[in-house]
């Protein structure tokens, strides 16, 4: 038989090839008529669907359909498909003559007469169950060492910020119990150390939210255009100093660097990350470089690195150190995973940096050899602009209010109201506390002077910040906002990024920065 014809050989051979096919037990091979009627039946076909030729030929191949398929057309939208391209093949239940199902792969060619007309179908049925289902039972392990792994990485991740808030919070209670007891004891004299162990527990613990939020991606951002050879010029004497004098620091700077619309304050601390655990790799001292570039990725180089194709303004930092195995490089970015002793490191850096650039739509990755160095490369996208250079004031002695100046503070935590409150009073402003959104939104609506609004993001009642704000602003178009917030929740915040018309001050802050931001959103 030749494709797309009958047989055509004589009486004898055909008989013969005829025997052959009969013969044939592992395919079932059988023969139908242009409308899917059974013409022949090999033993093949007999052993996987329990009928003998006598009883099957004559009928539609229809019948090895489950009822699901006959109802959604299958079996003539196989002869259809066969018909307009030559071939159909697929996998699917069928179903034996005893009722029961096998999972099917089934081809059917057509059968073409001299003139191009179709005179019927071959069709070449395996039994694949055993088949599948190893498959099956392939998938279902990954699926379960996948999850088994994620579990660890979990586990990994809450024991490491167990660790890292018990020690904080014993910092805190510890050095506030002490205080309590000198305050009692008439000696006050003592407190200023107290004050600083809990001060300083207080200000790790909101360095570790934020390195948190910052892997998870959830860290609120202030992007602005940034030239990336600036940013590094001006911390170079920093790195130098952190770095020490056995390393020796290079860098690198590309002409004509294009912009990035990033993070500069994140930048900066990612950097500064980078070359502290480039330090930390050379121990005996060595050579630092970081360098700066134009990257334009066509699809082979961004599907590399899990990016689109397009313009990119690199930042690698390389060192000349002990070098990472190929099973710490995949590791690397994974939270509280570290290399360094214990109570070296929480592990979190890396996987910070990871979280920040993701989240700025960039890439990082790392390239190392052990005993040759690391580079870590960030890739952050091309922005068509100049940069913006414009440098946040010094901040000064707390600001005061000007006179009849209201606040109104809407946050579900009273302490926090409190908080806030208080410390605004003692600038000089007047505060009004509501706890839901709908308290907020009634004095919004009323007649009181409000020239800012003070809200968490997340509050109870139905009713969030922003759409407190959002219904306020109808009555009030030019209301100022502050959101105040631990998590930057995606009913207010867009990708991470400030909504226009608002600001953002992520707990915790600290009483100047309060104090200063509230003072140039009134003015502003």
């Amino acid at each position: 038989m030749t494709a797309n014809k009958p047989f055509d050989a004589d009486a004898g051979d055909e008989g013969q090839y005829r025997r052959l096919v009969n013969a044939i037990t592992d395919y079932g091979i059988y023969m139908l008529d242009p409308d899917g009627v059974i013409t022949s039946w090999n033993r093949g076909a007999e052993r996987f669907k329990g009928y003998r030729a006598a009883e099957i030929i004559g009928q539609s191949y229809a019948c090895f359909f489950t009822e699901e398929d006959r109802a959604g057309g299958k079996p003539q939208s196989a002869l259809a498909l066969a018909t307009a391209t030559g071939r159909s093949e697929v996998e699917g239940w069928r179903v034996r003559k005893d009722g029961t199902r096998f999972w099917a792969h089934a081809v059917v060619d057509r059968i073409l007469d001299d003139d191009g007309a179709v005179i019927g179908f071959a069709k070449i049925t395996r039994d694949i169950t055993e088949k599948r289902e190893a498959a099956l039972a392939l998938e279902q392990a990954n699926e379960k060492l996948l999850q088994s792994q994620k579990m660890e990485a979990v586990g990994q991740l809450t024991g490491g910020i167990a660790h890292d808030f018990n020690n904080m919070l014993t910092g805190i209670t510890g050095s506030l119990e002490l205080m309590q007891k000198r305050v009692e004891q008439g000696r006050i004299q003592d407190l200023d150390r107290y004050i600083v162990a809990a001060q300083g527990a207080a200000r790790r613990a909101a360095a570790l939210t934020h390195r948190l939020l910052a892997f998870s991606r959830q860290q609120t951002l202030a992007p602005r255009p940034t030239d990336v050879s600036r940013l590094v010029t001006g911390m170079e004497e920093l790195i130098r100093r952190t770095m020490g004098p056995a390393i020796m620091v290079e860098s690198v700077g590309a002409g004509g660097l294009w912009t990035t619309n990033i993070d500069p304050n994140q930048l900066e601390n990612a950097l500064l990350n980078l070359c502290l655990n480039a330090r930390d790799a050379m121990p005996r001292g060595g050579r630092l470089t970081i360098e700066t570039a134009n990257k334009w990725l066509d699809e082979r180089g961004a599907a590399e690195r899990d990016l689109t194709p397009g313009q990119y303004v690199s930042l690698c930092v390389s060192d000349a150190g002990s070098g990472m195995a190929p099973d710490v490089v995949k590791r690397a970015f994974d939270p509280f995973f570290t290399t360094k002793p214990l109570g070296s490191g929480t592990g979190l850096g890396l996987s910070m940096i990871y979280g920040f650039v993701r989240q700025s739509n960039g890439q990082a990755r790392i390239y190392s050899e052990v005993g040759q160095g690391t580079m870590v490369c960030l890739y952050l996208p091309r922005h068509y602009g100049e940069a913006d250079e414009a440098d946040a004031p010094a901040q000064s002695d707390a600001p005061r209010a000007e006179a009849g100046e209201t606040v109104l503070i809407v946050d579900d935590e009273a302490t926090i109201r409190m908080l806030v409150a208080d410390i605004l009073e003692e600038c000089g402003y007047a505060s009004i506390e509501a706890e839901t959104g709908a308290e907020g939104l009634k004095l919004l609506q009323s007649d009181a002077r409000i020239d800012l609004l003070v809200t968490d993001i997340g509050l109870p009642g139905g009713m969030n910040g922003r759409q407190m704000a959002e219904a306020a602003r109808v009555t009030r178009p030019d209301l100022k906002v502050l959101f105040i917030t631990g998590y930057a929740e995606n009913a207010v915040i867009a990708g991470g990024i400030v909504l226009p018309g608002t600001h953002v001050l992520t707990k915790p802050f600290t009483v100047d920065d309060l104090v200063h931001r509230v003072r140039a959103i009134i003015t502003g």
